[in-house]
């Protein structure tokens, strides 16, 4: 196991909406017998609203200040020797903050899913506020490739079934 992770033992799964990153998060903690968080999840326990709601009565701003905090709570149980696969929402690894947070305490792999999976995906959830309109997701999609790509490792998703990329990642090189 590499030094940064077994000083910090978490791993986190970035990428794009609907890239996979809960479905393969919680199949990947449980091969390795780890802790699952979903960001998402637990912000929406924490301010008992949906990310939706927030993102419509609060702002992406006031969201994005939320998120931040969750993770950092996050981060500091993972210290305290939790090992944990954490799901972040799309565009926590966007931000700079978070970005360098995470780069500093563990394990960062980019599930990197393209863009006409992500659209059938989102297609079937009405509950993503970035995703409702079809030329701005394109846009965002392209505007954040390049925060993913810092990430530890890349992961690619082409197709749905989320075994397969636990298998890919299990043979990364940081176990």
């Amino acid at each position: 196991m590499i030094l940064k992770l077994k000083r910090t033992p978490g791993i986190y799964l970035v990428g794009f909406m609907a890239s996979g990153k809960t479905t393969v998060g919680r199949s990947l903690a449980w091969e390795l017998g780890w802790t699952f968080s979903d960001i998402d999840e637990a912000i929406e326990a924490e301010q008992q609203a949906t990310i939706p709601h927030i993102f419509d009565h609060q702002g992406e701003g006031e969201f994005r200040r939320i998120e931040s905090g969750v993770i950092r709570a996050q981060v500091k149980a993972i210290e305290r020797g939790k090992p944990t696969v954490v799901a972040l929402g799309g565009g926590a690894f966007a931000e700079q903050n978070n970005y360098e947070l995470l780069a500093n305490n563990g394990i960062t792999i980019w599930l990197d899913c393209p863009l006409d999976v992500v659209r059938a995906r989102v297609a079937q959830n009405a509950n993503r506020p970035l995703a409702r309109d079809p030329e701005k997701l394109e846009l965002l999609y392209d505007l954040r490739k390049p925060a993913y790509a810092r990430a530890d490792f890349r992961i690619e998703v082409s197709g749905d079934d989320p075994n397969a990329v636990v298998a890919s990642i299990l043979q990364l090189p940081l176990f």
